[in-house]
């Protein structure tokens, strides 16, 4: 994988799933799974090369949550939650990312569960010459699958970090990282990844 034409993709990494008083954060079966991907996902950015393309692409919505038009599922629970909403603390990026908000491109636009519909995000990556895309972020099940799937079919080659995506439930994080994620990607821990990185200086 080479560091220069590689983008990693952070999905999802705010305030209102992360931190422990978010209005979403309740969603996740026990609060050490999204303690370690955020520990992970901090030490992966730390290492990564200069030259690799880091964009997060935070999912924001209005007040009314217009944007929504019967919603089913967990965008029901976003709204009835009054959670993500532009502006509010919740919908900010994680405090432990802050650190490395010069470094991260963020890409906005996003309203529902992959990171590619409704955002520039496939021509930014165009215009960057990327060809792998690395996942990371929230929810294993739900964004963190339709945002792959949708950067398979547009022609990337997807890696999901399987140490820096939380799932609401260990048993979902396993079957996704063991059953669903390698049909169309690889499936591979953040040091791996930047292994991979060495082996190409």
């Amino acid at each position: 994988m080479n560091p220069n034409t590689t983008a990693v993709i952070l999905v999802g990494y705010q305030n209102d799933y992360f931190d422990r008083d978010g209005l979403l954060h309740q969603v996740f079966e026990e609060s050490s799974t999204i303690h370690n991907v955020i520990t992970n996902t901090v030490k992966f950015i730390k290492q990564l090369p200069t030259s690799t393309l880091v964009i997060a692409t935070p999912i924001h919505f209005t007040p009314t949550y217009e944007e929504l038009i019967d919603p089913v599922g967990i965008l029901k629970n976003i709204k009835d939650a009054g959670a993500l909403q532009a502006g509010n603390k919740g919908s900010q990026m994680t405090t432990e990312l802050l650190p490395f908000a010069s470094q991260i491109l963020e890409i906005q636009g996003k309203r529902g569960f992959n990171a590619f519909a409704y955002t520039d995000l496939h021509q930014v990556l165009q215009a960057n010459q990327i060809k792998d895309i690395a996942i990371a972020g929230a929810i294993t099940s739900i964004c963190i699958d339709s945002t792959g799937r949708a950067a398979q079919e547009l022609g990337y080659q997807v890696s999901i970090l399987s140490d820096c995506t939380a799932a609401r439930t260990v048993f979902e994080q396993e079957f996704y990282c063991e059953n669903i994620f390698p049909i169309y990607s690889n499936v591979i821990t953040h040091q791996k990844m930047l292994d991979s990185f060495k082996v190409m200086q």
